[in-house]
């Protein structure tokens, strides 16, 4: 069993995280992006969307997506559960994700893409488009905004346990605070408590 991803990646750390908390170590390989090693032909017949991060069991099967693969190590090692235990756990830990997901990581991403620090590193493939940025940053801003409200009420994303949304909130956010100029603003108390939290995990550094 291989981990193909990349340190640094927000989405690789995703697994990174999910599998210190469980307690179970898989060797990675490093895939060098701005090398394209991830749309080669060897890379694609692993992942025909050529992104990272993917896992290749012994048998030779591959499964991408970071939530799939958490998912499938949830299966095999089903304690501490980080998906929900209960029925109403699990709703609303899904609930979470996929909101962070669908409502927060494109905001985020249509930053990086139109952002300065991406077409420095990669010129002539990106282009920084200040109005763009400015646009998904304010849809970005507001939900951290709603974040903030929502942590008020409970001490993590999915209510009163650690799960996969706090780690999609950390991941996501820490790349945002530190790639794209997306920072919360210090004002958001109940984020920044939530966030001290879940950064003292030894988890965190995975």
């Amino acid at each position: 069993m291989k981990l193909y991803e990349l340190a640094g990646a927000p989405n690789p750390r995703r697994v990174r995280i999910f599998l210190a908390e469980k307690g179970v170590t898989v060797p990675c390989v490093q895939i060098d992006l701005a090398k394209g090693e991830h749309k080669t032909p060897a890379f694609l017949a692993k992942n025909p969307s050529g992104k990272i991060p993917v896992l290749e069991l012994d048998d030779g099967t591959c499964i991408a997506e970071s939530v799939a693969i958490c998912r499938y190590f949830e299966a095999l090692h089903p304690t501490p559960s980080l998906f929900g235990a209960t029925p109403k756990a699990l709703g609303r830990i899904e609930m979470a994700n996929r909101q962070l997901e669908f409502e927060m990581l494109p905001a985020i991403g249509t930053s990086w893409v139109n952002s300065p620090m991406l077409a420095r590193m990669a010129p002539g493939r990106f282009k920084h488009d200040p109005q763009v940025k400015a646009a998904s940053d304010a849809v970005a801003r507001k939900f951290y905004e709603r974040l903030d409200g929502e942590l008020a009420r409970h001490p993590y994303v999915a209510d009163d346990a650690y799960s996969i949304a706090d780690i999609t909130a950390l991941c996501m956010i820490d790349f945002a605070s530190t790639l794209v100029d997306l920072r919360p603003d210090d004002s958001l108390q109940h984020f920044w408590r939530w966030h001290a939290t879940v950064s003292a995990r030894p988890s965190a550094t995975a």
